[in-house]
């Protein structure tokens, strides 16, 4: 039996989906364990491309249980249009969400809108889906839990309970807040929209016990990266919860987790989307960025572009755990006239490079030997022009962690495995 973490090193948008999706022919269940509606993982396989919202990236897999795990919350009208794209496509998925997972609710969304209109210049980048109120108002015991789906009047109740506490405060903090449903509304779309997936709902730790018990592979997903994590990331330009594998357990269902590898994502060069310091900024992104294909999946925004930077994936590998690390998207540097790495930081800093720099940093390059070729045909780690191997040992060196898969395109088969 394996237990395997996927995880990202930097910001987000490392590429985790494709090394999931990669994984998951041979795994029995794929689990996300934290994380909404706020990120998309891109997947493309035999049945097309989809942007993945909240189902893992492993549910193309019919044989493998796909989990929504307790650390996550859940939109439930996305997450049942994302159902429907997928089953569309021709897959059957086998799905299991927790009891114990919160609800993301429209009133969230909206809160979450409000407080980044008012924040102004100062606003945090959010995607605006009522992340960060989901998780805070389960930090304050007034979450709606995704279990009491099943439980009709429980849910009124808590409902009720939930908005005698959130409307006073939201008409005093907001001067346009509007909001007429009232909690039986509110109880009736919630049982309309969960109604597709409202059967999978279950204890998920008991089928997760279950496999482990007859030593199946568990591959679990993370969604955004260590630079994003809320305890250790670049707060407060953070998410709203602990991206690192070693939460992989409490929000599985399986807290007693002791996964074999650690798999940490990274892009062969520097992204990034939201607010926060992207200290590698390249000067000219806008042609690598197009043909990169370089947009958020959720919110369509444009990423910031950089070299890649050793400093802080060093630090998102460590913080991760990592027993290996996937490199993505290396295709993407062919033809790069001006290919460096940052090695260094030039200037007054701390000794956490994740905590928030500042503009005046400057990073410290060394050049590397770029190369032309199309490389998207390469499919062992010897067919690969020079320049590009000693780009990927470079990084491997930096990390101190081996470079075990190599992707150089989308499709399952563009991966290179060390």
């Amino acid at each position: 039996m394996s237990s395997i973490v996927v995880v990202g090193a930097n910001w987000g948008d490392e590429g985790k989906g494709r090394i999931v999706d990669f994984l998951a022919e041979k795994a029995s269940a794929s689990i996300r364990f934290q994380g909404g509606n706020n990120a998309g993982h891109t997947v493309v396989n035999d049945l097309g491309t989809f942007k993945l919202h909240q189902l893992p990236s492993g549910v193309f897999n019919p044989d493998c249980l796909a989990v929504l795990g307790p650390g996550m919350v859940i939109s439930p009208e996305p997450l049942s249009t994302e159902l429907a794209e997928v089953k569309a496509a021709g897959v059957n998925v086998n799905l299991c969400i927790s009891d114990r997972a919160t609800l993301c609710l429209p009133l969230h969304a909206l809160e979450d809108t409000l407080e980044e209109v008012r924040l102004g210049d100062a606003a945090y980048g959010s995607t605006r889906q009522g992340i960060a109120p989901a998780y805070g108002d389960r930090v304050m015991k007034k979450g709606i839990l995704v279990g009491w789906l099943k439980q009709p009047e429980v849910l009124c109740e808590r409902i009720q309970f939930w908005m005698d506490w959130k409307l006073p405060q939201l008409k005093a903090l907001y001067p346009t807040f509007e909001f007429s449903q009232t909690a039986q509304e509110m109880t009736e779309w919630l049982l309309e929209v969960s109604e597709p997936w409202r059967d999978a709902i279950c204890n998920v730790t008991l089928p997760l016990k279950a496999l482990q018990a007859e030593n199946q592979n568990l591959l679990f997903e993370a969604q955004l990266g260590a630079g994003r994590d809320l305890t250790y990331g670049e707060y407060p330009w953070t998410t709203s919860s602990n991206v690192v594998s070693m939460y992989a357990g409490i929000g599985s269902g399986l807290p007693a987790l002791r996964p074999e590898r650690v798999i940490a994502v990274a892009k062969a060069f520097s992204s990034s989307v939201g607010t926060g310091t992207l200290i590698t900024a390249m000067e000219e992104q806008d042609a690598f960025r197009e043909a990169a294909g370089e947009f958020g999946a959720t919110t369509g925004r444009p990423r910031d572009m950089g070299y890649f930077d050793a400093v802080a994936t060093k630090n998102g590998v460590e913080l991760q755990a990592a027993t290996e690390i996937a490199l993505t998207k290396l295709d993407c540097l062919s033809g790069l006239s001006d290919l460096k790495i940052c090695v260094a930081y030039d200037g007054d800093h701390s000794e956490n490079p994740i905590w928030p720099q500042t503009a005046a940093l400057a990073p410290v390059y060394e050049q590397m030997e770029g190369w032309s070729e199309d490389i998207t045909g390469c499919r062992q780690f010897e067919e690969l022009p020079k320049a590009a191997q000693n780009y990927v040992l470079r990084i491997e060196e930096l990390m101190g962690v081996p470079v075990k898969m190599v992707s150089v395109g989308p499709g399952r088969e563009q991966m290179i495995m060390r």
